[in-house]
């Protein structure tokens, strides 16, 4: 069976964070979008049968406060992608790793384990870990240099590689892990998955460029995307010899009317978000990550609302298709999107503004896959 990211050089496109409450919309709206399993099974065939290429989800173990107590709510990403790649028949479906709260043996088994029920068709978020309370939470201490964060995601990464590809038994010695008498079956069913890690620090790029396929990173418009584009495929050349895509995340109001599209965009993130939540996200991220520059944090606090600080799609169908288009022509392999009830809008999205990414030559139809 054929990997629905490798499958042709067009632009492809992921959901991001439905297995999360909320999204990426830190609102009040009673109608947000509730992250149940039976929601996400629902997108999940949908997303299959409209050809929608991967999901890519978020994990987290404690919410961001305020009067939603944004992301309290979390499936964890292994069983869900396990559960959801049965479920489907084309699309990827990957699991979000932290490096620091997983131990790499357990982790290859899993993920060979989600990988050969998908046959296929998972893929692994590596992370290095930034959120402090979390780490507090499991009882870890933060590294204070960045520096180690990558230093041992590296390593987890290095020992994840070597138990998907070596056979027996052996040894695996390391700063952060050391490993005696380690063996692992299964194996991925093609050696490895696609690799995407979230970098837009200095470090987070470079480790992405080393290991990741896909570099997943904040942008703030399509100008700045070609910039970065160019930066981390030069740097993943001449450094490392590879080639890797770059994808940024997406927040999507699509209506028939552009009036439409922008009058719900302020009832969810205006009138009704949670700002004490994107307050509160807005400045772990200040302290504790380096994905947003300081003037992008001091600038985005509507964006955060509408969709966690990621790059807006908001309008007609046109609109948003060109929008989408503006990312293509700047070297961007794909975009995730979300929306505030990722059914329904992508039930619009589908019918409206894929076949017009087609029209353009940005998309491939996808062949149609048999229901589970």
């Amino acid at each position: 069976m054929g990997n629905a990211l490798s499958d042709g050089g067009d632009f492809k496109l992921g959901l991001f964070s439905p297995n999360c409450t909320g999204g990426l919309a830190v609102t009040r709206i009673p109608e947000r979008w509730s992250a149940s399993w039976p929601d996400n099974l629902r997108l999940a065939r949908l997303a299959d049968r409209a050809g929608i290429d991967f999901i890519l989800p978020i994990a987290r173990w404690i919410g961001y406060g305020g009067e939603t107590n944004f992301h309290e709510g979390v499936l964890e990403p292994i069983p869900w992608a396990s559960g959801l790649l049965a479920s489907t028949r084309r699309i990827v479906v990957f699991a979000t790793v932290h490096t620091a709260f997983n131990h790499p043996v357990v982790s290859a088994k899993q993920l060979a384990t989600v990988d050969q029920v998908g046959e296929g068709r998972a893929g692994l978020n590596i992370v290095a870990g930034w959120n402090q309370p979390e780490y507090e939470a499991m009882g870890v201490a933060l590294p204070s240099e960045h520096d180690d964060r990558y230093a041992m995601a590296q390593e987890w990464w290095d020992h994840v590689r070597a138990l998907w590809t070596r056979e027996g038994r052996f040894d695996l010695d390391g700063r952060f892990f050391s490993l005696r008498g380690v063996e692992s079956m299964p194996k991925p069913v093609r050696s490895s998955l696609p690799i995407l890690n979230a970098g837009s620090s200095k470090q987070g790029r470079a480790f992405a460029a080393r290991n990741a396929d896909f570099v997943f990173t904040i942008i703030a418009d399509p100008a700045e995307g070609e910039r970065v584009v160019a930066e981390l495929t030069e740097s993943a050349r001449s450094e490392y010899g590879r080639e890797v895509g770059v994808m940024s995340p997406a927040h999507v109001v699509c209506r028939s009317s552009h009036s439409e599209a922008r009058d719900y965009l302020h009832y969810y993130a205006e009138e009704y978000a949670d700002w004490e939540a994107v307050d509160n996200l807005m400045r772990l991220q200040g302290m504790h990550a380096q994905s947003f520059t300081k003037d992008m944090l001091a600038t985005f606090r509507s964006r955060f609302a509408a969709g966690h600080g990621t790059c807006p799609l908001i309008g007609t169908p046109d609109e948003v298709a060109a929008e989408i288009e503006r990312y293509a022509r700047a070297g961007l392999a794909g975009m995730t999107l979300s929306f505030v009830d990722y059914v329904t809008e992508l039930e619009f999205f589908a019918a409206e503004v894929i076949p017009r990414l087609e029209a353009k030559g940005i998309r491939v139809p996808r062949p149609e896959v048999a229901t589970v």
